[in-house]
Parts: C-alpha cells; sequence; structure tokens
C-alpha cells in the first residue's frame, strides 16, 4: 500500500503554488546542515546580514551566489598538507555549501569578509502595487478560449482602443 504524500498546497484553491513547495523542500533539506555557524540579523527598518563563521578560509576559497531566490554560500579549502605531519589535526579542512531561500523582494546589497566573518548584507524592496482591473465578455461573444502571455504586464488586461 502506497502512502500519499501530504502537501500544504493539496486544496484546489491554491493554483500555481508548486515553486513554493519545491522550496520549502528546499528549505527542509537545508536545515538540516550544522557547518557553518551562522547569525541573521536585522540591519535598520529594511536590511537583513547573514554572519558565517568561515575562520580560515581565504577570499579565493569563498563563493557567494544567488539563484532562483536560494542563496547558496560554498567553502572550498586544498588539503595542502601532503608534507606536513600532524601529531593532532583537531582543524578540519572542510568544504561547505550553506544555503538559504530568499524571499520576493530581497536583494543582495553586499558581502565581506572580517576576521573569519564573512558578512551578506541584504535589503528589503517595496515591490510597487500590482493590482489590475480585469474586464470580464460576455460568453455568447467569444466562443474562442482567451490567450493567456507570458509576460506579466501591469496595464490593464483586455483595454478597448477606443474611447468609451
Amino acid at each position: 500500500m502506497a502512502s500519499a504524500r501530504i502537501s500544504l498546497f493539496d486544496s484546489p484553491l491554491f493554483l500555481g503554488f508548486d515553486q513554493f513547495e519545491r522550496t520549502l523542500d528546499r528549505v527542509r533539506k537545508s536545515a538540516q546542515e550544522g557547518y557553518p555557524p551562522y547569525n541573521i540579523e536585522q540591519i535598520g527598518s529594511d536590511g537583513l546580514r547573514i554572519t558565517l563563521a568561515v575562520a580560515g578560509f581565504t577570499m579565493a576559497e569563498l563563493d557567494v551566489e544567488i539563484e532562483h531566490n536560494q542563496l547558496t554560500i560554498r567553502g572550498h579549502q586544498k588539503d595542502d598538507d601532503e608534507d606536513r605531519i600532524f601529531l593532532h589535526r583537531g582543524i578540519a579542512a572542510r568544504q561547505f555549501q550553506r544555503s538559504f531561500v530568499l524571499a520576493d523582494g530581497i536583494e543582495i546589497a553586499g558581502a565581506f569578509l572580517d576576521n573569519g566573518l564573512l558578512h551578506i548584507d541584504m535589503k528589503r524592496v517595496v515591490p510597487e502595487s500590482s493590482a489590475r482591473k480585469i474586464r470580464i465578455h460576455d460568453g455568447a461573444q467569444k466562443s474562442q478560449p482567451m490567450a493567456v502571455s507570458k509576460q506579466i504586464s501591469h496595464q490593464p488586461a483586455d483595454v478597448d482602443s477606443t474611447s468609451e
């Protein structure tokens, strides 16, 4: 007997929320990561800062990128200790990847490395309102289905070119 997966967005009232579900899956997977430790701070009224403890990493060994609202920080240390003999090795040279899912309207302002701490500054940008009126057509006049545009417009939909 196969078990059905229950989703937050199983309701027929939630249309087009597949991306949110995938985002929640990514968050759930990345929440189990423990290294490196990090802080998230509120900076002013519209700023955020993520600080990661990356002692031992140089700027050349760190990579910060954002793709599809996911901020990813990677660290790659080279293990160039072939000629060294350790009596005790308590400092591990390891790689890491830490990801954060950002809400729409969060922009990366910059990143800097200071005393073993990587700071990533972000700013919350308030989007402009996108409310618009949708014209309702008489079903007897239009028998063809309406074409759906892939381009999102902030103009009123289906506006007559003639003035009333």
